[in-house]
This record gives structure tokens, C-alpha cells and sequence, in this order.
């Protein structure tokens, strides 16, 4: 994989040319950069004037090639396509700041990464939506040994009903101080409520979109400050 590939790969960017910084995200394992909670978290940013960068990893670009569904890649080239489009975003952004994150594995790698990503410099912090601490139904197999030792500020936006990791479950997790939680009440593994709850997953979603505002642009004013 390099540069000049990746450069023709499809990626999908939200938000004013003149933002103050990048968010880079990543789909989840069963659902591509275009699915409608990546849409309404992206759209959702730029409207407060991020710059959002979303791209696929290379089994969900041979499925649409194809047309059939692809296994999911493994761990090292996951990682290694997030590394590629963090150079990439630096090569044609020198100079702007950016954030790394996705949806659930998305987020997962990116968490990977983000200690790596912000010593070499350009990345400030990661975003998490809907961390999958656990398989569900499985929650012996956990998935949260980095996230006890990292350095880089951290937000997880977790449903409260998220088979992947509820509140209970959470408490139990040693996690970094680095590492800020918020619960979206009612929501499930994509945020949406139940009908019962009196929330509408549309509310849900602007909840997560506000939340990650509020840390990305905390984050973004603490780092110019700390570089000035």
C-alpha cells in the first residue's frame, strides 16, 4: 500500500476547506464510510466547522468492486490503511491539526494507533463511537488492555445499552486517565434509543455530534496553547 494508491482510493470529506482541524474516521466492521450513522456524525461535525475525513478499509473496497461480501481484514492491515491515510491527510493538510477516530472497530484501531499517530506529531487525540470492549455475549474476551496505558486524550461515546460494553461492565475496566466516557442514554451499539425511552435516535445522534464537538474543540485549544 502507498501514497499514490491510496490517493485514488475513495474517501468522502464534509466541512469548510478553512477548518481549523481534520477529524479522520473510520467505518465499523459491518458497515461501509457512507452508512447512515457515519453520515449523520459526519455532516453532523462539519456543521460546526470540522473537517471530516472518512475512507474504507480495503475489504469493504473489493465489496464494492465486487459486489459480494469480503471477510474482514486483518488487525496489521487495518492498522497499516489508518496509518496510510494519517500520512496522507498530513502530506496534502501540512500543518492542520488532526484528530484520528471512528465507529466501533473503526475506533478501535484508531485507539491502536493514537498513542504512535501523536508522538510522530499532527494527531491530537481520538475519538471512539460505540467501542467494542467486548464480543457480544462474550464478555471474557476483552478489548481494553492498550486503553489502560494511553497517553493521548481519548473520548468513548458508548449507548447505554451496548452489547459490546454496558455501563456495569464499564465500571469494571481499567481505563486511562486520558480516557473520557459519556453514555448516550438509551442508546444502543449505533446510539438508537428505545421507543419507550421518549428519544428519537435523531436526538441521540446530535447528542454524540455535540459531545464530540465539545472534546475536539477543548482538545484542539489546550494543544495550540500547550504548542504556542
Amino acid at each position: 500500500m502507498n501514497n499514490e494508491a491510496l490517493a485514488t482510493a475513495p474517501r468522502l470529506i464534509d466541512g469548510p476547506d478553512a477548518a481549523a482541524a481534520t477529524v479522520l474516521l473510520a467505518h465499523g466492521a459491518g458497515a461501509p464510510m457512507d452508512s447512515p450513522f457515519m453520515e449523520a456524525m459526519a455532516s453532523g461535525l462539519a456543521q460546526w466547522g470540522w473537517r471530516v475525513v472518512r475512507f474504507e478499509f480495503p475489504y469493504v473496497a473489493r465489496m464494492r468492486e465486487t459486489g459480494r461480501r469480503q471477510g474482514l481484514d486483518r488487525m496489521p492491515v487495518l492498522q497499516e490503511t489508518f496509518r496510510e491515510e494519517v500520512r496522507l491527510e498530513k502530506t496534502e493538510q501540512p500543518g492542520r491539526p488532526v484528530f484520528i477516530g471512528g465507529k466501533s472497530m473503526g475506533g478501535r484501531v484508531a485507539s491502536l494507533l493514537v498513542d504512535e499517530q501523536a508522538a510522530s506529531g499532527g494527531v491530537r487525540g481520538c475519538l471512539c463511537l460505540g467501542y467494542p470492549f467486548h464480543p457480544p455475549g462474550k464478555p471474557q474476551q476483552q478489548r481494553t488492555e492498550h486503553l489502560a496505558a494511553l497517553q493521548t486524550p481519548t473520548l468513548i461515546l458508548q449507548g447505554e445499552r451496548d452489547t459490546f460494553g454496558r455501563p456495569e461492565e464499564v465500571a469494571t475496566y481499567s481505563l486511562s486517565p486520558q480516557v473520557q466516557l459519556q453514555w448516550i442514554p438509551c442508546g444502543d451499539h449505533s446510539f438508537k434509543p428505545t421507543r419507550s425511552s421518549g428519544l428519537s435516535e435523531k436526538q441521540n445522534l446530535a447528542t454524540a455530534v455535540a459531545c464530540s464537538h465539545a472534546f475536539l474543540t477543548e482538545l484542539l485549544e489546550l494543544t495550540s496553547q500547550a504548542a504556542d
